[in-house]
């Protein structure tokens, strides 16, 4: 599709005049707008289900996560892959961020990387992927060369390949295993995707892998349980974590903590079944690593007896 004929290049009759708005106008004009993102985003709770199933599938057999793009779309997989190390202990191996022009891409355009099909080839041919890799592409619009071209490699190694644009029936979906197209619409400035798509975009992001990592067992309750205790605001948290999920004093979180040698997962696990040390890691090796299974096996196990 010639790029003049996409949604997000077209012009929107709401903001015709935004150059000429009194401040207030433009902002409410663009908050008006940014209202819209969420419902195109919901449309999408399917397709977002599906592919978070079919990832936490391959992820969970030690497969990883690369997220692949030019542009705003590149820097948005570059920002996922990134927070998911600290947020959820992930090894930095298991996400991926590959950006249409290399590291520099991310604070400079780079001329033409974007319409590089090569450059994706050689980016991915240097992980050597396998059928337990996941591909998430990014495209707002659906057409750019760098992001097609990850996912026929892609595909062509057996791995899932996920493709995130604000375009229907995309060149990028023709390829892709499964298409999440929250259509946004027109943007306030015309062809500006940082805004409403790359909005999109994020919160897509943001589902998709916050739904993978739960898959994962790096949630219990809805408490981050494999952040890393990299400072005393985390090792705070983690303490906190203990204290709330177990009901035991923060004096007695705070030893289970050190006994657990700062690792969460299993002082919660020794927390709820007053266990030791030995005996939580055990528990949460049979489930790998989910602690919420963990527990659970843990209390039937009781109960039965």
């Amino acid at each position: 599709m010639e790029i003049t004929k996409l949604i997000t290049e077209s012009r929107n009759p709401n903001s015709m005049h935004i150059d000429r708005m009194p401040t207030i106008d433009l902002v409410k004009t663009i908050n008006a707008e940014d209202a819209k993102i969420a419902k195109a985003v919901a449309k999408q709770s399917q397709q977002l289900a599906q592919a978070i199933d079919a990832a936490s599938s391959r992820f969970n057999q030690g497969g990883r996560l690369i997220y692949c793009g030019a542009g705003t779309s590149g820097r948005l997989g570059v920002l996922d892959a990134v927070e998911l190390l600290p947020t959820y202990g992930l090894d930095p191996k298991r996400a991926i961020a590959l950006m249409a022009g290399g590291q520099s891409a991310m604070y400079r355009a780079v001329e033409g990387a974007e319409d590089s099909a090569d450059l994706a080839d050689k980016d991915l041919a240097a992980l050597q992927l396998s059928e337990k890799d996941t591909i998430i592409s990014l495209a707002a619009s659906g057409r750019t060369p760098y992001a097609i071209a990850a996912v026929r490699f892609a595909k062509q190694a057996g791995a899932l390949t996920v493709a995130v644009t604000c375009v229907a029936d995309s060149q990028l979906s023709q390829y892709a295993d499964i298409t999440i197209a929250a259509v946004t619409g027109p943007e306030v400035v015309t062809g500006s995707t940082r805004m409403k798509a790359g909005t999109a975009e994020k919160m897509i992001l943001n589902t998709l892998s916050t739904g993978i990592m739960i898959k994962a067992g790096k949630v219990y309750e809805n408490l981050m349980i494999d952040l890393l205790a990299t400072n005393a605001k985390l090792v705070e948290r983690a303490i906190n974590i203990i204290h709330i999920t177990s009901g035991c004093d923060l004096t007695t979180a705070q030893n289970i903590f050190q006994q657990a040698k700062h690792q969460l997962p299993q002082a919660i696990i020794m927390a709820q079944t007053k266990s030791g040390y030995q005996t939580a890691d055990k528990l949460l090796q049979a489930h790998a690593g989910n602690v919420t299974a963990a527990i659970a096996d843990w209390q039937a196990e009781n109960d039965a007896e």
